[in-house]
């Protein structure tokens, strides 16, 4: 990955845990298991607590179509690993109720709350809510929480270069399928552990308030889309909006300027749940939920 800290930084349980794992699997762990096991309470903590609920708890929409949005969600961020894994998750998750190459398999809810999704994605300004008024509120709430893990993810898969290495698309898939999402409570256990009421909130905080390498307002300015210094600025924005667009030019550039690889983690989580929350925000108020 672009930051070596994602592959290396890891806590002494963090790296037993991803050393035996992949003994056991004979692959070497995904990209996305390593980020998620860097640092857990200033991300991934509550990122997964709303991931597990949001893609296997009880929904209005199938686990299959549940993937089939994140599908949908990847390819909208131009993310090859994200895409390709859940296209592959579709299918794990699915009993066939959902073709991922065929669009036109889909039920009509389905497209519809697809549709609206990318909206909220693309464009959370303009958002068009009449797509959606024939489902119930509590589905467009459900299809909003799966958008808002996958608005996240793949700006951060994009951003940190994850590469899908020979054999994990079946090992990760089946494994994350198995499980849940899920991971066991002692790799995430760091700091205190705090419901502030929903998961917007949660998000925030795990941000804003859990100790970093950055100035808080830092992270504020790149979580609300404010100016950042130098070449943060640009960095951030398009960790925003057109993360496919970064390349490993654009991070060295940053480690040059003298930022360190935490920083540059730091700013890159905060922009990119920024952005995902300013989707899903408009998107609750435009479906009045």
């Amino acid at each position: 990955m672009r930051l070596s800290i994602l592959d290396h930084g890891h806590r002494r349980r963090a790296k037993v845990f991803l050393g035996l794992t992949s003994r056991q699997s004979g692959v070497a762990s995904p990209d996305i298991v390593k980020m998620l096991l860097y640092r857990p309470g200033f991300l991934a903590r509550p990122l997964l607590d709303l991931t597990a609920d949001a893609m296997r708890g009880p929904s209005h929409w199938t686990a299959g179509e549940r993937e089939y949005l994140a599908m949908s969600t990847a390819r909208l961020h131009e993310c090859p690993f994200c895409a390709v894994t859940h296209a592959e998750l579709t299918r794990i998750a699915g009993t066939g109720e959902i073709d991922p190459d065929d669009a036109g398999s889909a039920r009509p809810e389905l497209t519809a709350v697809r549709t609206f999704l990318e909206a909220v994605s693309r464009d959370p300004g303009s958002i068009d809510a009449t797509l959606v008024t024939g489902l119930p509120r509590h589905a467009v709430a459900e299809a909003l929480r799966v958008n808002l893990v996958w608005n996240i993810v793949n700006r951060l898969a994009n951003a940190f270069g994850f590469v899908l290495r020979d054999g994990q698309l079946e090992t990760g898939t089946r494994s994350l399928h198995r499980f849940g999402y899920r991971f066991p409570g002692f790799l995430l256990s760091e700091g205190r552990k705090a419901d502030h009421g929903d998961v917007a909130r949660n998000l925030r905080h795990a941000v804003l308030e859990s100790p970093a390498t950055t100035d808080k307002s830092i992270r504020t300015a790149a979580l609300t889309g404010e100016r950042l210094p130098g070449p943060l600025h640009s960095y951030a924005a398009n960790v925003r909006d057109a993360s496919y667009r970064i390349t490993d030019a654009e991070v060295e550039q940053l480690k040059a300027a003298g930022y360190s690889e935490d920083e540059i983690f730091e700013v890159t989580v905060a922009a990119a749940v920024g952005a995902a929350l300013r989707g899903f925000d408009a998107g609750n108020r435009a479906a009045g939920i």
